[in-house]
């Protein structure tokens, strides 16, 4: 069966940082979305030439770009991603910089991500911008007494943004020089069960996922693990990697029930 795209239109298009563009997207289907999408993620559809009109494609498949789910209102049929702009190389970058009010693009969706296991001790997070949406909404939603870290990399310091976080969770801001698994793995590992979160680029998880399972020997449905990007490869690509070290490693408990619940949310949006 061909797959069901929702034809969406740009309402918005707002520089919220030098390097993040915050479009938002408007469609009478995303009144359909469940309320717990947000933190989720849609697909963009690109051609390869990374146009959005997809008529000429004939039974090719289109180029898909998949971004966070930002902010949801189904009452006003709108959603909002903020994309990280990488140059004007990648479809998806390129055309979040030149997008205008009224375009139109196809989109897929919504899928779900997983929150942080809950309830534990003491909680630690990571990311980088490209999961910076996604670990936003997923800090505001920790219980207001939680403790522990929050590490985030930015291209810039410019690019740091007001987050919502509990006031015991330490939010700790990196830039382009740092290393993301340097820094978390130099704090110190608080006392009590804890509870992990890591969405970054492809490598960088693969440490962060040997720290937390290996050298502190956290369970696994205690830790919630995901690559976004990886260095000098394309998201299709990074899809092939991703799939193979999934094969070697194992996705982590957390990891596969959001699966289920993704495929039955994309699919009921699909026809």
């Amino acid at each position: 069966m061909k797959r069901q795209t929702i034809h969406a239109q740009v309402l918005q298009t707002l520089e919220i940082s030098p390097n993040m563009q915050r479009i938002t997207l408007q469609a009478d289907a995303f009144t359909t979305f469940p309320a717990e999408c947000e933190s989720g993620y849609i697909k963009l559809l690109f051609t390869p030439q990374g146009q959005t009109d997809l008529s000429d494609l004939g039974q090719a498949r289109p180029m898909m770009r998949t971004y966070t789910v930002r902010l949801f209102s189904a009452h006003d049929a709108t959603i909002s991603i903020d994309m990280v702009k990488h140059g004007t190389e990648g479809l998806a970058s390129r055309w979040a910089q030149t997008a205008n009010i009224g375009d139109v693009i196809e989109v897929v969706g919504p899928g779900l991500i997983s929150d942080i296991p809950v309830p534990a001790d003491w909680f630690l997070m990571a990311a980088d911008m490209t999961a910076l949406p996604a670990l936003s909404i997923k800090l505001a939603r920790l219980p207001a007494d939680a403790t522990g870290y929050a590490v985030i990399k930015v291209a810039d310091k410019a690019d740091q943004q007001a987050i919502t976080a509990p006031a015991n969770v330490e939010l700790i801001w990196l830039t382009e020089a740092d290393s993301l698994p340097e820094t978390v793995t130099a704090l110190p590992w608080l006392a009590g069960q804890a509870s992990a979160w890591v969405a970054c680029e492809f490598d960088d998880m693969r440490a962060l996922r040997q720290y937390l399972r290996n050298d502190k020997q956290l369970p696994r449905e205690r830790i919630y693990l995901s690559s976004y990007w990886k260095h000098g490869v394309t998201e299709d690509g990074h899809k092939l990697l991703k799939h193979a070290d999934n094969k070697q490693h194992g996705p982590n408990l957390l990891s596969r029930a959001v699966d289920l619940l993704r495929n039955k949310f994309t699919r009921s949006h699909q026809g």
